[in-house]
């Protein structure tokens, strides 16, 4: 048991305890009636403090809790005397009824009424299909609510029912049409990862490639992706976009000469690879100079380049920095 449970469970016996004490030593009326103060007494302060936050901001829903806290102060003052219990068991009641209803009102937002009166199918055939789209969502009936929020213009919302419902190929192709008509980028990539878990690797690759064009580092990703499929071709174009991508970032960041050696590599272009691996090495040596651990990178840059003298150079200063550390 932990330490928290415990403290709960001593607390909770405790409360009992005393409850059973006051039940006992005076009588079980009195622990009702206490109950019954505290009660009030709480809902005195919370009432109280609304009214204060809401005449501030002059709100219209200042009335209500001014309401609250007069009848509150009533039943406080009623549980004191115990002059009219049915008064104080009639606001009981009263604020029971009322935080029921608080609770019902908030299970279904955004509905008026009537639309939560009506079944969600009666609300469909009325076109009300908001209404009936919250309806069907609540049952768990997520294709169904989909279909009316696609019928309401909502169709963000329906593709998170789509997903919800694991028709993963209907949330993308809705993501896709939200990438047209509103001009943003991320739906691109929304619909990229909903293509992708509906195993449509060509439609993925596709909308990664619309995503990558405001996203450059995003080329790699597609690359691979027509790797794994086979298409060479387009697999060559996508690394050719990410090539100048990263040579656009090793000029101003060494670090990405790394990146470049590969893709130079990946397009069978041996010299140009080694070029940039030179340029990585020397990076990470100047690096180096400030951060020992950067030897580790310098080493295998060189491991890479087959200069096997200048690797081990690098590697042995970079144990000899390990070796510090301990």
């Amino acid at each position: 048991m932990d330490r928290l449970t415990a403290i709960t469970i001593a607390l909770i016996a405790a409360l009992v305890a005393l409850a059973a004490g006051a039940a006992y030593f005076f009588s079980p009326l009195f622990l009702l009636r206490l109950i019954l103060f505290l009660l009030f007494l709480g809902i005195v302060a919370i009432s109280a403090l609304m009214l204060a936050i809401l005449v501030y901001a002059k709100s219209k829903y200042a009335l209500p809790s001014l309401l609250s806290l007069l009848v509150s102060l009533y039943a406080l003052y009623q549980c004191y005397t115990w002059d009219e219990p049915m008064h104080v068991a009639c606001i009981t009641a009263a604020y029971i009824l009322v935080f029921a209803f608080a609770l019902w009102w908030i299970s279904e937002p955004d509905l008026s009424i009537y639309e939560r009166l009506r079944s969600a199918s009666a609300l469909e055939k009325a076109g009300r299909y908001r209404a009936a789209a919250r309806k069907y969502e609540k049952a768990g009936k997520f294709e169904k609510a989909a279909e009316c929020y696609l019928k309401a213009g909502m169709k963000e919302s329906a593709a998170w029912c789509y997903e919800k419902a694991e028709q993963f190929s209907k949330a993308a192709k809705i993501y896709e049409e939200l990438a047209v008509h509103q001009g943003d980028a991320y739906y691109w990539k929304e619909a990229y990862e909903f293509y992708k878990k509906a195993g449509e690797m060509k439609k993925a690759a596709e909308c990664l490639e619309k995503y990558a064009e405001d996203e450059p580092w995003f080329w790699e990703d597609v690359a691979k992706i027509y790797e794994e499929m086979g298409d060479s071709g387009n697999a060559r174009k996508a690394w050719q976009k990410a090539l100048e991508y990263y040579l656009k970032e090793a000029e101003e960041e060494g670090v990405f000469w790394e990146d470049v050696a590969k893709i130079y590599e990946k397009l069978g272009n041996s010299e140009k690879a080694r070029e940039a691996m030179l340029k990585f090495a020397a990076y990470c040596e100047k690096e180096a100079e400030n951060d020992p651990a950067w030897w580790k990178h310098v080493g295998e840059a060189y491991q890479y380049l087959g200069d096997d003298a200048r690797a081990k150079e690098a590697f042995e200063k970079y144990n000899e920095y390990k070796q510090k550390q301990k």
